[in-house]
C-alpha cells in the first residue's frame, strides 16, 4: 500500500512541477517573444492556460481518488475488526453452552 501511495506522491510531484514551470513559462512569455506576433503570444499564452487548467483538474482527480483509496482502506479495517469480532463472540457462545 506504501509503494501505491509513494508512486501516486511521485505522480503529483511530477505533475505540480509541470505545472510551475508551465506559470514560470506564461509569466516570462512577453519578454521571451519580443520578436514573434502578439496573436502568436496570445495563442501560446491560451495554450499554456488551458494546459494548466487541465494539469489543476487532474490534480484534483488524482486527490479524489487518494481520498477513495484511504476510505476504501478504513472501511476495510472497520468490517476486519467487526468480523473478528462476531467470531471471537460465536466462539465464545459456543464454548459457554458447552460447558453448561
Amino acid at each position: 500500500m506504501e509503494a501505491m501511495d509513494d508512486a501516486l506522491k511521485s505522480k503529483i510531484v511530477v505533475r505540480c512541477a509541470k505545472a510551475a514551470f508551465l506559470l514560470s513559462a506564461l509569466k516570462s512569455s512577453p519578454n521571451r517573444y519580443v520578436n514573434s506576433t502578439t496573436d502568436d503570444q496570445h495563442e501560446e499564452v491560451e495554450l499554456m492556460r488551458r494546459e494548466i487548467g487541465e494539469l489543476k483538474m487532474e490534480l484534483a482527480r488524482e486527490r479524489l481518488k487518494n481520498r477513495r483509496v484511504k476510505l476504501c482502506g478504513l472501511m476495510e479495517v472497520v468490517l476486519e475488526v467487526t468480523v473478528v469480532l462476531c467470531v471471537s463472540t460465536f466462539f465464545l457462545m459456543l464454548s459457554r453452552a458447552q460447558s453448561r
